[in-house]
């Protein structure tokens, strides 16, 4: 049964677990001596009061809404706030109980660490926090201060453990993600290839009977008229049916190769919806034109990796929650516009997916468009120029 629960799951259940657990020594703090427990007079723990208590419902409320869907959305400045109110509330504990118990829901408090502050700060914040404790273990467990300190830093080991162990959990979810996206892309790119696997075969056809049977029933037409011409009687009124139905054949090629040509247009919609599927903390909104083709499958791969590295920017850097991807057709351009709800930037710094795709549409003759600002998102604009249908260039110069 544990195993179809999520990694985030149980580390939430876990340390509200635990939270719970140190709450039974704090009630027994209280109820002991009302119970007359021999040896009350040797009990560590003082009766906390009201404060004390309001600090651990504190911490397991703050506790509770900061793992609510751990990972799977965006960080905001509320879940600092509560970060800080996590570890006020756990030094609280001690404080106004007197004992290590805070401590231990600072060994708590570590698991969220790695999922909202980098590294170096998170492994800070952790010795930190558990350093402040070192004042109770001197004031009212009675330790010299050389032994608080070790006490400390022994407490600061046991979190560093649910440390790394938390940051293991992000690290495979974050790899999950990552593979989650892949296999969207691949599918988008997956399904452009099979639509330019049938694009090309239908163009060798199409030059095929070009090339074959239009330009043999041209001959045969053109030596049918020719033949009409030097016949008489009944053998001129065969020439003329047969020149007849090889005029209808010839007509009957073109308009097969025209449909061929026609047809082999490349739909950019279906290529690009796979990209809105499975992507992790990101929902995507498209709303592409129907139908929306392009004949050139270099143009079309062009598009469908601009939006790709688009999403992946997003994913990466924005910290947005929401995306909207539109693709329609502008005359002789197709438009592509990536929004998000993101943070935004007031200045925009161009990294190394910005430059490739301002590079890919600059080779065929494509504009980028950057507009952003802080607070109100990230939003890219791709104008990309594509190319019509070769026409099909079937002999028409024969008389009827």
């Amino acid at each position: 049964m544990l195993a179809r629960i999520s990694h985030t799951r149980l580390l939430r259940y876990a340390g509200l677990f635990t939270w719970a657990m140190v709450g039974l020594p704090l009630v027994y703090s209280w109820v002991g001596p009302l119970l007359g427990t021999p040896g009350d007079e040797e009990l560590a723990l003082r009766p906390m009061p009201w404060q004390g208590w309001v600090a651990y419902f504190a911490f397991g409320l703050s506790y509770a809404w900061l793992t609510r869907g751990l990972g799977s959305r965006a960080r905001s400045v509320g879940d600092y706030i509560l970060l800080v109110v996590l570890t006020l509330a756990a030094l609280a504990v001690s404080y106004f109980n007197g004992s290590g118990l805070g401590s231990v829901l600072l060994m708590v408090a570590a698991c969220v660490l790695p999922w909202l502050l980098p590294l170096p700060l998170g492994a800070a914040w952790l010795l930190a926090s558990q350093l402040a404790v070192a004042p109770v273990f001197i004031r009212w467990l009675g330790f010299p201060p050389l032994e608080a300190l070790m006490q400390s830093v022994l407490y600061a080991g046991f979190s560093g453990f649910v440390f790394v162990t938390s940051l293991v959990a992000l690290q495979q979810m974050q790899a999950r993600e990552d593979q989650r996206r892949l296999n969207a892309e691949l599918r988008a790119t997956r399904a452009l290839l099979a639509d330019s696997a049938r694009v090309n075969e239908r163009t060798r056809i199409s030059r095929e009977l070009h090339d074959l049977l239009g330009h043999h029933l041209t001959a045969l037409s053109l030596n049918l008229e020719v033949a009409s011409h030097i016949t008489e009687g009944q053998a001129q009124e065969h020439v003329r049916q047969a020149q007849t139905l090889a005029k209808l054949l010839l007509t009957d090629v073109r308009e097969a190769v025209s449909q061929l040509r026609e047809s082999g247009a490349i739909d950019l919609g279906a290529a690009l919806r796979p990209l809105a599927e499975n992507v992790p903390k990101l929902a995507i909104e498209m709303d592409i034109e129907q139908p929306l083709t392009v004949d050139d499958p270099e143009r079309a791969h062009i598009l469908l990796r601009c939006a790709q590295e688009a999403i992946t920017n997003v994913v990466r850097h924005a910290g947005a929650s929401r995306l909207w991807l539109s693709a329609r057709r502008d005359g002789p351009d197709v438009i592509l516009q990536v929004r998000d709800d993101g943070r935004g930037s007031d200045q925009v710094q161009p990294g190394n997916g910005l430059r490739g795709l301002q590079e890919r549409l600059r080779q065929q003759d494509g504009r980028l468009e950057i507009a952003t600002r802080r607070g109100h998102g990230f939003q890219l604009t791709m104008t990309l120029p594509v190319a019509p249908n070769a026409a099909t260039g079937l002999p028409q110069g024969v008389a009827a």
